[in-house]
């Protein structure tokens, strides 16, 4: 009975973890884009935005405790590098700054027009700096309340919606591969598998203090509790990805914002005491994962520099790019994260991948730093357009690549050694 305790509580740990109010924007224009092609649109995101994240947790706890013990495995200036791109990534760059222009478009602007994103990005950021520096017990209380209450909301968002869509489900033009494709790429815009890679140490801690201390018992756990998880956001994703196929806004397509797209859809299906609930909820929800990223990005400075830039300090710096950064839409924000995001998410995709196939037999460092270096080419190149690989078609022009190198790699340390 403790075990099963355990995996549940494991399980809803690791939904919180995953589940960001920002993501919420996402699906419904999955699956305006996709139309008829929903299921396929959910697969692709099912991929990049649940199993992978899910795996990345899985990876941590076979190889240690937190990412950074992989750096005996693979290099330790490498994961401390890739560590750091992956903090500005989830902080100051791109969810950082998602998270103001959200609050603004989805909580403010339909109330206050005429006020400046500026204005409200300043304000919004004050708020989140202030209680990310005095660490106050405010926020752990607003998130206990929060979360429950934005899950009612969503859920019943959802069901009303599945049972009465608004139209029926429209037909477009994309094709089957296209809306997969379309899918998995949106998927990097919820980060979430860098998130997992850099906070699984706080779910492993739980299965560990739990008494599940070999790696053995440490990912039977978090594969059972990943379970739990997987299920919770299937719905939600998958739910909002349908509502979006049946929004009746196909004739717009890419014309319509992600975040005007998830209010009117809340308007149409529980009107405007859902609107507003829904964007209450979203907005708070938005300045809790706001106030955690300053300090986890604080935190992270202030020990990746051995306390030479303090955490205050850091915290402040974060906080004055995000708000430049903020005042874009949320529609810009990720266009251009996606820039960045298609060159660092297969980079941890070939680590996680790699590590959990082949780490019980390959120990040796050179195949995953090679195989990350030719990830990192691949990548480099696609976004000159240069490569036209296998599986580009699917986004994984990397994988064939990466995987020859890794075990060629592999094949000559193994000839050197027995030389």
């Amino acid at each position: 009975m403790d075990k099963w305790k355990t995996i549940t509580t494991v399980g809803f740990a690791l939904f919180a973890m995953f589940f960001g109010a920002g993501n919420l924007i996402l699906p419904p224009f999955i699956g305006l884009i996709s139309g008829h092609q929903w299921p396929f649109a959910l697969l692709g995101f099912f991929v990049t935005a649940i199993i992978a994240p899910f795996l990345g947790v899985l990876m941590v706890a076979k190889v240690g405790k937190q990412f950074t013990d992989l750096g005996w495995m693979i290099h330790p200036i490498l994961i401390k590098v890739l560590t750091l791109l992956i903090i500005l990534c989830i902080g100051p760059l791109v969810a950082l700054p998602r998270t103001g222009a959200t609050t603004f478009e989805i909580g403010i602007r339909p109330l206050f027009p005429q006020l400046s994103p500026i204005w409200f990005s300043m304000f919004f950021f004050a708020i989140a700096l202030a209680l990310s520096i005095s660490k106050t017990k405010i926020v752990d209380i607003i998130g206990r309340f929060l979360t429950p209450f934005l899950l009612a909301v969503l859920f019943l968002l959802i069901v009303l919606g599945i049972v009465s869509p608004t139209v029926p489900v429209e037909v477009t033009s994309l094709q089957a591969a296209e809306s997969f494709v379309f899918g998995f790429t949106e998927g990097y815009q919820t980060m979430d598998v860098l998130a997992a890679v850099i906070f699984a140490g706080i779910v492993i801690a739980e299965v560990v203090k739990k008494g599940y201390t070999t790696p053995a018992d440490r990912t039977k756990v978090t594969l059972l509790s990943g379970a739990v998880s997987t299920v919770c956001l299937l719905f939600i994703y998958g739910g909002l990805i349908y509502l979006g196929a049946t929004s009746g806004y196909a004739s717009e397509g890419k014309g319509i914002e992600r975040t005007v797209l998830l209010l009117d859809l809340s308007h149409s299906v529980l009107g405007r005491w859902g609107t507003t609930a829904i964007a209450l909820a979203i907005g708070f929800a938005c300045l809790t994962t706001a106030i955690a990223l300053i300090s986890s990005v604080g935190s992270f400075f202030e020990e990746f520099t051995k306390g030479r830039l303090p955490y205050k300090v850091g915290a402040v710096l974060c906080t004055l790019l995000a708000i430049l950064l903020s005042v874009n839409s949320v529609d810009s924000i990720i266009r251009y994260a996606s820039y960045i995001l298609e060159f660092i998410y297969p980079i941890v995709f070939t680590i996680i991948l790699y590590v959990l196939v082949f780490s019980k037999w390959v120990r040796t460092p050179l195949p995953y730093v090679m195989s990350v270096v030719c990830t990192a080419v691949v990548s480099v190149m696609k976004s000159f357009g240069f490569v036209h690989w296998p599986l580009s078609g699917v986004q994984l022009e990397w994988l064939l690549p990466s995987l020859v190198v890794f075990l060629g790699a592999a094949a000559i340390g193994r000839i050197k050694s027995r030389g």
